[in-house]
């Protein structure tokens, strides 16, 4: 089915834009993750509410929110995998066909180059006119356009004498062109098992309190969606995190403490082809947690901290042949003598180095600057991107490492 893919769906102003609701949790159903971008008039026949209620997603609709936040198309284009536009109204479509730009769908249907497939509605006299014809017909000579045929590239008609085809339709459509193109290019990771840790973890001081860190877990999350996109089976080992719309390919196992993610790790570790160790991981924790909420006191506190379990070097330890395994090293001085030190001592076979002195990058924000070493201290370095386009950085990295 669709599974794991990122679908970006257009709405336009058309009576059929209720049957969008239904495509939308479809799609979802189907195991896709979904956003939703609605022109300005299609917010007279569905209520954007609708839209992000079922797809667990803000609704796009203008360039900026009314808190002054900007919509960047371009990022929603390298988002998706795929495009829908449905409905497609006969505007819309005269619009994309001459390249007009008047609202943020079109704007985001010039950017994406990935398929874009279009379901078409209209009356019946809109759609048989000859200037709509037109249009269709130069819409199906772009590369990336998507316009079934009307003699029924699918029997279910999804393209039907300006009928918008059913949502079900649209998702058997849609699920046969994916499952064709998979038969077509083999994926990079196909047949790989992949194992990421993500987030901080929380070591417990009382029943109220811990010690913990700023991690997000923003990367770790990028680079396990990005290696499901790439063909990989991926399981995410995550602690405390706020993010709720992870791609549902992705199996995942929450834990809290870094003894929870040691556990975790070392079973999951053997069935692991790829290894990539993003979490940042609490070095120490208090020596016993107190059973009842400790009491202000004037004279203040004293802990007494040991080290919690070191889980990259169990698992190089542990490390057969056959299996890459990356860490990721936070520095914040001398940070590529200490990041490759870590490498050896570790036995890795690459680590992600970041500092905190680039600004923009480390825990909590949306964007990273990254070093790559390897075990030869061969070093590539990246300039600052969303964690998204780290993630495929280091994604390829490591499909090119499995060609050697």
């Amino acid at each position: 089915m669709l599974q794991g893919k990122k679908i970006l769906l257009g709405i336009t102003g058309s009576i059929a834009a209720y049957k969008a609701a239904v495509l939308v949790r479809l799609l979802v159903k189907a195991g896709a993750e979904v956003k939703v971008i609605m022109t300005p008039s299609a917010k007279d026949f569905v209520a954007p509410l609708t839209y992000s209620t079922l797809s667990k997603h803000p609704v796009y609709i203008d360039f900026s929110t009314p808190d002054g936040k900007w919509n960047n198309h371009v990022e929603l284009a390298n988002w998706a995998d795929m495009m829908v536009i449905a409905p497609a109204s006969a505007n819309t479509i005269a619009k994309m066909a001459t390249g007009l730009c008047d609202n943020l769908l079109l704007a985001t249907y010039l950017s994406a180059s990935c398929p874009v497939y279009i379901a078409p509605a209209m009356d019946r006299e809109m759609y048989t006119h000859l200037s709509t014809k037109a249009n269709l017909e130069r819409l199906k000579s772009y590369k990336n356009i998507v316009i079934p045929a009307e003699d029924g590239e699918l029997a279910s008609g999804l393209f039907g004498e300006g009928r918008m085809a059913e949502p079900e339709h649209i998702i058997d459509f849609l699920s046969k062109r994916d499952n064709q193109k998979k038969n077509d290019k083999k994926l990079p990771l196909s047949g790989k098992k992949a194992l990421v840790t993500a987030g901080p973890t929380y070591e417990a001081i009382d029943p109220v309190r811990f010690i913990g860190n700023f991690s997000s877990g923003k990367m770790g999350i990028a680079i396990a969606e990005r290696l499901v996109s790439e063909g990989a089976s991926v399981t995410l080992v995550h602690g405390p995190i706020h993010i709720t719309n992870i791609n549902p390919a992705i199996k995942l196992i929450g834990v809290t403490s870094a003894q929870e993610m040691h556990d975790a790790c070392v079973k999951e570790f053997t069935k692991a082809d790829i290894t990539i160790m993003s979490a940042a991981v609490a070095d120490f924790r208090p020596i016993t947690k107190a059973i009842e909420k400790i009491k202000k006191a004037d004279a203040g506190l004293t802990l007494k901290l040991v080290h919690t379990p070191d889980i990259l070097t169990e698992l190089g330890k542990k490390k057969k042949a056959g299996q890459l395994l990356i860490g990721f090293a936070l520095e914040t001085n001398n940070e590529q003598k200490n990041a490759a030190e870590k490498l050896k001592k570790k036995n890795l076979d690459a680590i992600v180095l970041n500092s905190t002195h680039n600004k923009g990058a480390g825990p909590g924000g949306d964007t990273n600057k990254i070093t790559i070493i390897d075990r030869n201290n061969k070093t590539i370095n990246f300039e600052l991107k969303l964690k998204t386009e780290v993630a495929k950085d280091i994604v390829n990295y490591i499909a090119s490492c499995l060609k050697k």
